[in-house]
């Protein structure tokens, strides 16, 4: 059965940027290609990264950072400190064993409810740690100030947020970009155009972690934290033809308001000279084969941003508080958005209340949004200003009750 409706999205952030700032924060290490996290391989190398190329960095550079023994002390004692929003679980394991902690906060945490979830995933290279840092803060500034700040609060009463701190435990502690196996873990998901990596045996425990996880637990939106450039990247991150092109996903609108939303909210990456507007489609940028971005757009129905927070990779430990504080915003706009605009609701029968299972769908733009298993919930990300006819499928059942 399907139901026809229309609606307008006339929902207007404010951004919360600064107008004094110009340039990058580390003009030392300049943003681009090079320098980025974004670094292309050729389709020989694939995933695995040739290490004598790789300038592994000294441990005096991490010096201030958290090793990974002390951001399991840290994430566990969130959990003990903040026990009545906050949940504490691991997805699995590294190559090495290491645990995948997350952090999940909620008001109801661990409880399912029709409310959406949004992830941050940080670490996701080895010599990238700005987010894993980034993302403590985050957790704790919440728990800090939901009580007295209407932004926690609406986090807090109205998503599920997990914070996955670091995806590559073992890289870190090795000091460089790939895993345990010097595998780039970016380049490791299923590709939408090459079979790169199909064989599931090669597929590295981390990435399959993050792929199970999705598989157990339905988000709505998502970002990843990398360092090495200052831009928000949104699909696709790669072209049929490998040529350096714009190549649109269909929710190119959506995703330019949601990485529009991370850039005006930072302190000056919105000013960015090489990315207009803080932006880029990642194709146009460069095409990149495998990664994660777009695995979670097309198989998990997850909006995902890739988020570049700083332009030197490894900064000095001394400028996390600022790099915290040009971040702050942006993570709490992004996240806050997901239930500021778009559209929500549940599919259920007018005569029992049951939950049925359906999907959303808009004209005009070839996705489709699969309602939550457990309430039918739907939460479809949409770029607001606009008109939309859209379209419920769902089983013929009689007596159906759309709620919106």
């Amino acid at each position: 059965m399907k139901l026809f409706f229309f609606f307008s999205l006339l929902v207007f952030f404010l951004y919360f940027s600064s107008s004094t700032a110009r340039g990058p924060l580390h003009s030392s290490l300049p943003s681009g290609i090079r320098n980025g996290s974004r670094i292309s391989f050729s389709d020989s190398v694939r995933r695995q990264l040739f290490q004598d190329k790789q300038s592994k960095l000294s441990d005096d550079r991490a010096k201030g950072y958290m090793t990974n023994s002390d951001l399991e002390k840290a994430v566990k004692e969130f959990g003990r400190r903040c026990s009545n929003i906050s949940r504490i679980y691991s997805i699995g394991k590294s190559v090495h064993g290491v645990p995948l902690w997350v952090i999940e906060i909620s008001d109801m945490p661990g409880e399912e409810e029709p409310e959406p979830a949004f992830k941050f995933v940080g670490n996701v290279h080895g010599d990238e740690p700005v987010g894993r840092e980034l993302l403590l803060h985050l957790a704790n500034w919440i728990c800090d100030n939901y009580m007295k700040d209407s932004l926690a609060r609406l986090i807090v009463e109205n998503i599920h947020l997990h914070i996955l701190p670091s995806m590559n435990p073992d890289g870190y502690f090795l000091r460089r970009r790939g895993n345990a196996n010097n595998i780039d873990l970016n380049r490791d998901f299923p590709d939408q155009f090459f079979p790169v990596n199909n064989d599931i045996n090669a597929r590295q425990p981390e990435t399959r972690a993050v792929m199970n996880w999705l598989r157990e637990m339905q988000f709505a939106a998502s970002a990843s934290l990398h360092g090495g450039a200052l831009v928000a990247n949104y699909p696709w991150d790669g072209t049929e033809d490998k040529r350096r092109n714009y190549y649109a996903c269909p929710d190119d609108d959506t995703f330019r308001f949601m990485a529009s939303i991370y850039s005006h909210s930072h302190h000056n990456m919105s000013l960015s000279k090489e990315f207009p507007g803080g932006i880029t489609n990642g194709a146009f940028w460069y095409p990149i084969y495998g990664g994660m971005q777009d695995w979670n757009y097309i198989h998990a129905g997850c909006f995902e941003l890739t988020l570049e927070i700083s332009d030197n990779k490894w900064p000095n430990a001394n400028e996390l508080p600022t790099l915290w504080e040009y971040n702050k915003m942006s993570l709490l706009n992004l996240a806050a958005s997901l239930v500021k605009t778009g559209i929500h609701g549940r599919i259920f029968s007018s005569d029992s209340g049951m939950p049925l299972p359906g999907s959303v769908t808009i004209k005009g733009i070839n996705y489709t949004v699969k309602a939550g298993k457990g309430f039918a919930d739907y939460h479809r990300l949409l770029a607001p200003g606009e008109r939309y006819e859209g379209m419920f499928i769902y089983r013929c059942v009689p007596n159906i009750r759309i709620k919106l």
